[in-house]
């Protein structure tokens, strides 16, 4: 029988798959806060998942992502397609919620019921996105968005884990910013689908192109896909219809080469590892607290008697140790004391 917990949740998820957006809000909170209720929930929500097709748009701050993503979706709306954004912004180290707020941004779609805005923090994660990201992409899938974009928060050289999260990644530069080549070494240049010279408008922006030119033709080329450089001035509205363009081509690519399917596929197997990698350190962590071995061991390196590599070696060399943590953590758990 299940819980007044249980229950509620439920209730709650059906109510966001009939279309309830607070709901959608509430589940979304639950995800950012990583509640115990997850697993229940995405377990729930899974058969929804899979229709939603994805977009990243990532780049150093001040190349204009937001307003490129404000122009994508007036044009996916012009198409009839319902949309969802997450804005990733940097976190207020006072509240440590999303500091920026890109619905500020994003003004002309605040009120448009087929619009769905979420501002979320980083939360210290690197890679441009925060953990729950996925999560609350399956959501906004799972609410029935047809195209869900996810804008990173910009810090310039690290935003890789947008790559491994969406189907179309789409890198946005712009002339005389000072990151462009950093930008390039930095590994953009391996995950760009589509690269963006924004602000196309301004001196140097002919050079950036030429660069980016130079640079792709040094990089392995696949087969079925020539990373276009496109150039737009975002505020003015010029170039946004080509990019959209650019960007159903990409998907007719993926999809009828089969390298759609094969991509989702790598990404939930990269999701199993990490929720598997996120609930083994929980677990540890809260046995460093409480079991009598782990907590004479963490002291031993805290004092420098021995080095953190050969206690963890010795950690997961004792079978008959491990499995006797993770039996009481187990236990710890089915009596509500664990996470």
């Amino acid at each position: 029988m299940a819980s007044q917990g249980e229950t509620d949740i439920m209730k709650l998820v059906e109510e966001m798959l009939d279309g309830g957006e607070r709901s959608l809000s509430r589940l979304i909170s639950m995800v950012e806060m990583d509640t115990p209720d997850v697993p229940q929930i995405m377990k729930k929500i899974q058969p929804r998942t899979g229709k939603a097709y994805t977009i990243g748009v990532t780049g150093p701050p001040g190349s204009g992502k937001s307003t490129l993503v404000d122009r994508l979706t007036a044009v996916a709306r012009r198409k009839g397609l319902s949309v969802g954004i997450i804005a990733v912004d940097p976190t207020s180290p006072f509240s440590g919620g999303a500091v920026l707020g890109d619905r500020i941004r994003m003004q002309q779609h605040y009120l448009d019921e087929k619009v769905f805005i979420r501002s979320m923090a980083t939360r210290g994660c690197l890679g441009g996105l925060p953990r729950a990201a996925q999560g609350v992409i399956k959501l906004l899938d799972a609410f029935g968005k047809d195209l869900i974009i996810v804008e990173t928060v910009g810090v310039g050289q690290t935003e890789l884990q947008v790559m491994k999260t969406v189907d179309t990644t789409v890198v946005v530069l712009f002339p005389g910013g000072g990151d462009a080549i950093q930008t390039m070494k930095a590994g953009l240049m391996e995950i760009a689908n589509i690269f963006v010279v924004n602000k196309a408008d301004r001196p140097g922006a002919d050079q950036l192109v030429a660069e980016l030119e130079a640079m792709l033709s040094l990089n392995p080329k696949n087969p079925h896909w020539q990373v276009p450089i496109m150039t737009t001035q975002a505020v003015n509205n010029i170039g946004i219809e080509e990019l959209y363009q650019e960007i159903e081509r990409h998907r007719s690519m993926l999809e009828s080469t089969g390298q759609l399917s094969v991509q989702r596929q790598k990404q939930r197997r990269e999701e199993l590892i990490k929720a598997i990698e996120q609930e083994v350190s929980d677990r540890l962590a809260r046995l460093m607290e409480n079991d009598e071995n782990l907590i004479a061991l963490s002291e031993k390196v805290a004092k420098g008697e021995t080095d953190p590599y050969s206690a963890a070696r010795d950690i997961l060399s004792n079978r008959k140790m491990l499995r006797g943590w993770f039996a009481r953590l187990e236990s710890e758990g089915e009596g509500g004391t664990g996470k």
